[in-house]
């Protein structure tokens, strides 16, 4: 179906008017094989993306070429997979910082607490001051380990 520049125009002019207002879920019926549909699907599962979000990049897509909006327009979903792996990567990185915050957290714990177990010799609690390093390693006051 050709298009003359009034048509193209009147498209321009819709496709402008929608930009930037708020996604609506719409139903309709696509005609594909079974095959075609689960081959779909599949491919949406593989980059991330629901089947609906897909069919909508693409709608998007097309419409883009019609009004050239599209810079490259090999690259349908470049830009969203790229801001998920962007949001993965930082959650994850998130995610190391608190294990090692907890890791440390619990060597503390561990170092804490065989220190608290081992038994000081009694001419070596003499010689220690309440604010002194704990003469058992565990990097505590001796008030705070064995002075209780």
């Amino acid at each position: 179906m050709a298009l003359d520049r009034g048509s193209l125009a009147k498209i321009d002019r819709r496709v402008f008017a929608e930009l930037g207002h708020t996604v609506a879920t719409q139903t309709v019926k696509v005609p594909l094989s079974d095959a075609m549909w689960s081959t779909w699907r599949r491919y949406c599962e593989a980059i991330g993306l629901t089947m609906g979000e897909g069919i909508a990049g693409l709608i998007t897509h097309e419409l883009g070429s019609l009004v050239e909006a599209s810079d490259k327009p090999g690259e349908v979903f470049a830009g969203e997979l790229q801001r998920r792996l962007l949001a993965r990567s930082e959650a994850l990185d998130a995610w190391e910082r608190r294990l090692d915050e907890r890791e440390q957290s619990q060597k503390a714990l561990d170092r804490f607490q065989r220190a608290r177990t081992r038994p000081l010799e009694r001419s070596s609690r003499a010689s220690v001051g309440r604010n002194d390093p704990c003469p058992c390693g565990s990097g505590f006051k001796y008030k705070r380990c064995h002075g209780n």
